[in-house]
């Protein structure tokens, strides 16, 4: 939702609400990774521009995916979906990203496996 507030000089500049962040994103705790059943949430850092699209390893708490494609128009955040998509088998769909867009910190969220299968297919 955008509001506008006027300025000094009578102009008019958008301001935003908490309402223009999706209801998803505002619901992410703020431990990770998490598992509910068969759904879980992955805090990753993403490394784009890389030779090719691997899954490095652990990186503190985060897991180190490297991605081929830029970070240019949400390139890399695509690339990163399809190739998470494929490693562990499900549809592009299962795979969300939750939060990150413009960051190398990103929060997805993996639907239809638990955080034990995620590990075993990442062999991670």
């Amino acid at each position: 939702m955008q509001a506008k507030s006027k300025t000094a000089r009578g102009g008019f500049v958008p301001t935003f609400t908490k309402a223009a962040v999706p209801a998803h994103a505002r619901a992410v705790p703020a431990s990770f990774p998490k598992n509910s059943g068969a759904n879980c949430t992955l805090e990753l850092k993403v490394i784009p521009n890389a030779t090719r699209d691997e899954v490095f390893g652990w990186l503190g708490g985060a897991l180190k995916v490297k991605v081929h494609a830029p970070a240019l128009d949400g390139r890399a955040n695509a690339a990163l979906t399809e190739f998470l998509a494929s490693q562990l088998g499900l549809p592009r769909r299962a795979v969300i990203l939750v939060r990150g867009d413009m960051s190398r910190q990103k929060v997805v969220r993996i639907d239809g496996v638990s955080l034990a299968e995620v590990r075993d297919r990442l062999g991670v």
